[in-house]
């Protein structure tokens, strides 16, 4: 390690080859604590690199468990975190919200780190037991449209970062991983970046990746679709800037999107967008984050159309039928 860090210091980059050695190495316990802080410190001091990203991807999955779900081909909802801004869960709402629109959504998610609480966090203060037992995960698809994978069940081989990166309580390029190791190596994904550099690197990493995807970023630093300003697409067709009024969404203050000081209160906003009863600003967040989201897994479809389906989950209530079915499969 020694050696790769005084690289590292002297503004050299690694090789797709090494970079997953050193994560196979991290994986293995061969570098102590200390170590890894510094490795990790690096890349809080200069952008990371494309082969980088790609190496560490490929050692990760390698030793991932393995999760073969291609006969739903699901897609999966997923924000990069590190955004600051302890929302709500946007992303793990619009789970339950596509899901009940009839689509399959396999999300790899994990607690929260440098927010309140994480999607596993609530999914887990409803009494979810998360399991990588296949035949389960395949069930909970099967009957609810939507299975979760805890990153630290599926990727056993972070269990020697997280003491450090839990310690160190900023983002750092695990964050940039995440969304990028789940087993499942879903076909689909909609992803939430914190900031136009994350979206350039993601737009390289997914078109060699070959996958469908959409990539948003709102320009006043969310991971997701706030609605509080302008903010930018990224998809397969192009790159695309939109207006919450454009869209036929009144402009949301930044605190309407509060997750909350307890996981017990992010919690209660989630069944609140589920039940129905959230306010405007929160459901309306939901809805179009779960559209663009709907339009990732079927571009030709208008994003009129997906927006009403977004809608119609929620109102109707099958948003909520995906959640309880999901929790008494995993309970």
């Amino acid at each position: 390690m020694k050696q790769i860090l005084n690289r590292l210091f002297d503004h050299q980059s690694l090789t797709r080859q090494e970079a997953a050695q050193v994560m196979t190495n991290i994986a293995a316990g061969k570098y102590n604590d200390s170590e890894i802080s510094a490795f990790i410190s690096v890349y809080l001091m200069r952008s990371i690199e494309l082969d980088e990203v790609i190496g560490f991807r490929d050692a990760l999955l390698s030793m991932a468990v393995q999760m073969d779900l291609s006969e739903f081909d699901p897609l999966d909802i997923v924000g990069t975190g590190g955004d600051g801004k302890n929302t709500f869960n946007i992303s793990t709402c619009s789970c339950f919200a596509v899901a009940g629109a009839g689509y399959k959504v396999a999300k790899h998610g994990n607690y929260g780190a440098t927010s309140v609480s994480g999607s596993s966090n609530v999914l887990e203060f409803y009494g979810a037991k998360f399991t990588t037992d296949l035949s389960i995960v395949k069930h909970s698809l099967d009957e609810s449209g939507f299975a979760y994978l805890h990153a630290p069940f599926c990727n056993p081989a972070m269990k020697n970062v997280a003491p450090v990166r839990k310690n160190l309580g900023v983002r750092t390029f695990f964050n940039v991983l995440g969304p990028l190791i789940s087993p499942v190596r879903p076909n689909y994904q909609s992803l939430g970046v914190y900031s136009l550099k994350m979206m350039r690197l993601y737009t390289y990493i997914y078109q060699s990746l070959g996958c469908q995807y959409s990539i948003v970023h709102s320009l006043d630093g969310y991971d997701e679709i706030s609605l509080t300003d302008t903010f930018k697409v990224v998809n397969n067709k192009g790159e695309f800037v939109y207006t919450p009024e454009e869209l036929g969404f009144k402009k949301i203050e930044q605190k309407e999107l509060w997750g909350g000081d307890t996981i017990g209160e992010a919690a209660q906003i989630l069944m609140n967008v589920l039940d129905n009863k959230a306010t405007e600003a929160q459901r309306n967040a939901v809805v179009i984050n779960s559209a663009f989201t709907i339009q990732t897994r079927c571009p030709q479809k208008p994003l009129e159309q997906c927006k009403a389906e977004a809608l119609e989950s929620l109102e109707s209530g099958q948003a909520k039928k995906a959640f309880v079915k999901f929790e008494e499969i995993y309970g």
